[in-house]
């Protein structure tokens, strides 16, 4: 589980990191759920906390539900469109980070030539990148969900082995410690502890 938790970690990190240069508002808030849920379900396991598991799996199907939305939202399916501010929440134009630092991606900035038009305004065109920036945030979803696939999973797996060691736990007196050869005494026989030394 230790492996798995440091993986899902590095990769919510890292699209942390991307998402917070794109400025991209509704994905650095799930990926922070994501890695502090993550923490959570860590906790729940090496403490024996079978309810964070619980947590954890519960959120491990909203965050594939939200990177499967990601998905359609990138592929435009469903009347989605990449091109709507919906990722930072309408607060700012910002798009994806890989829109213009993609691999092999040329980023020119034009400024406008015409009378009248601010001198901060320019055009940003972008060419030659060896994949589209939505493809990469596809994959990245991808990768998201199949983590957290595996992660839903174990902790499934685990929560089956906390509940059996539950129900298996041998209580002070309990019925596990007699033979079925030697059945409980019902009464016990007490005798007096008599003293040692001179009694004066």
């Amino acid at each position: 589980m230790f492996c798995l938790c440091v993986f899902l970690q590095l990769a919510a990190l890292e699209r942390q990191i991307f998402d917070f240069l794109g400025f991209q508002w509704a994905p650095i808030l799930g990926n922070f759920l994501q890695i502090i849920v993550v923490i959570l379900g860590l906790f729940g396991t090496i403490q024996f906390r079978p309810r964070y598991i619980v947590v954890y799996t519960v959120w491990t199907a909203l965050w594939v539900t939200w990177n499967v939305f990601i998905i359609c939202f990138y592929l435009e399916v469903g009347g989605l469109s990449k091109e709507t501010d919906l990722m930072t929440f309408n607060i700012s134009m910002h798009r994806s980070w890989w829109r213009e630092h993609g691999p092999g991606c040329i980023r020119r900035v034009v400024r406008p030539s015409a009378p009248g038009i601010l001198d901060d305004y320019s055009y940003i065109s972008v060419t030659g990148c060896i994949i589209d920036f939505q493809y990469l945030e596809v994959i990245h979803s991808a990768i998201q969900i199949l983590l957290s696939l595996i992660g839903f999973v174990y902790a499934c797996y685990v929560i089956s082995i906390f509940m059996e060691e539950e129900d298996s736990f041998d209580f002070i007196g309990g019925l596990d410690t007699y033979s079925y050869r030697q059945p409980p005494q019902e009464h016990v026989e007490l005798k007096p502890v008599k003293p040692v030394g001179k009694v004066l």
